[in-house]
């Protein structure tokens, strides 16, 4: 499992290609060579990328859903829609599909941001909004996320 660290701000270029910045290319280690998965964020406004390998992991869970549950059928068709396999150029960008990048981005700034195995890509507008917005409420989050682990005395 891969660990991503950083907020990178970025511009896409007129023809939508994005440059990944050095540090998460290196990060990425070889994961660069593989393809990515761009699909929609289910619970933000962004798109998400998947290093394949990653992507994979997640089909491995989803797979073992019962497709003869109406429920999980509808999940497997929400959580695909949008899916694209996208791949680095030889210059080391990434094309975002045209139907993606203008739904959910304003302009050409965006911010790429770590989400643990994944990079959330976001209008830097809606991000910028979204962390200047929810700080107050970041503490009560934690709190309730992470309040109730158990400490390691040893």
């Amino acid at each position: 499992m891969i660990n991503l660290i950083g907020t990178y701000e970025c511009k896409i270029d007129v023809k939508g290609r994005l440059l990944l910045p050095v540090n998460l290319k290196k990060q990425l280690g070889d994961h660069v060579n593989e393809s990515f998965i761009v699909r929609r964020s289910v619970f933000q406004n962004c798109l998400e990328l998947h290093p394949f390998s990653e992507w994979k992991l997640t089909m491995e869970k989803i797979n073992k859903l019962n497709k003869f549950v109406k429920k999980n059928n509808d999940f497997i068709r929400m959580y695909n829609a949008g899916v694209r396999i996208v791949d680095l150029d030889s210059n080391g960008r990434l094309l975002i599909p045209k139907d993606l990048s203008k739904i959910y981005f304003s302009n050409n700034e965006i911010v790429l941001t770590s989400a643990i195995n994944i990079v959330e890509i976001w209008d830097k507008k809606q991000y910028e909004n979204l962390i200047n917005n929810s700080a107050d409420d970041f503490a009560d989050l934690s709190e309730s996320v992470m309040g109730n682990q158990a400490e390691d005395v040893s």
